[in-house]
């Protein structure tokens, strides 16, 4: 499996900062609700300016998730009601963007696809590695637009091959050519299921997959 060359740059550097103060801030008023009567007054505005602010870097999820939490805690305050109006904006958005990069992963995908059939018709089998298609079939290691490797995984469609014979029983042979294979992008979260950007796009032999697994590989594999 190929390792991700670079992180998910929307936690690195200042935006890991912001995003961690922006925690903090959450963080606070949740204390101060478990039983503290001196909360700040100026908290729910506070909140409202760092998810504004978020929204205005792009980082629109995250504004997003903060907003609705300011709504939760705080649903008479004036930050809440000015984020309650945003928010619907901020959703359109976000939305927008979610489809955006959900087909610039399918086309990420396609083009694996495409290399991956082109390997096996000159070489007759998948590749062992996503990175033997480089530089023949693509220009470098595939991985999806925010930096995660695709999960890709070749195997024996049928390990076991009968051979008719004319006279006697039919005899058998390991077939030991990689003539199947999975590949998947779990979303950005790298986690099996989930929705919009952290939803799962699988891939059976060259054809999209609609269940949420993938099938048992047939056994046994050969050892290679």
């Amino acid at each position: 499996m190929n390792a991700p060359r670079e992180r998910n740059a929307a936690w690195d550097g200042p935006r890991a900062r912001n995003s961690a103060r922006a925690l903090l801030l959450v963080g606070v008023a949740l204390l101060a609700g478990m039983g503290c009567n001196s909360e700040d007054p100026r908290l729910p505005g506070n909140l409202y300016e760092e998810a504004r602010k978020m929204n205005l870097e792009g980082r629109g999820m995250e504004a997003r998730s903060l907003m609705r939490q300011l709504i939760e805690r705080y649903p008479g305050t004036e930050a809440a009601q000015q984020a309650q109006r945003d928010l619907f904006l901020i959703e359109a958005f976000v939305n927008r963007d979610v489809a955006d990069r959900q087909k610039q992963v399918r086309a990420s995908l396609k083009r694996v696809v495409d290399a991956l059939t082109r390997y096996r018709g000159k070489r007759g089998e998948y590749p062992s590695e996503l990175k033997n298609l480089v530089p023949d079939y693509l220009d470098r290691i595939p991985e999806t637009p925010w930096g995660h490797p695709f999960l890709y995984r070749p195997y024996v469609l049928r390990p076991i091959e009968e051979i008719p014979v004319k006279r006697g029983p039919v005899r058998q042979k390991f077939n030991t050519k990689f003539d199947g294979y999975y590949l998947a992008s779990l979303g950005i979260d790298l986690l099996p299921g989930g929705e919009g950007l952290a939803a799962d796009l699988l891939v059976k032999d060259g054809q999209p997959w609609g269940e949420p697994t993938f099938p048992p590989i047939p056994q046994p594999q050969p050892t290679r």
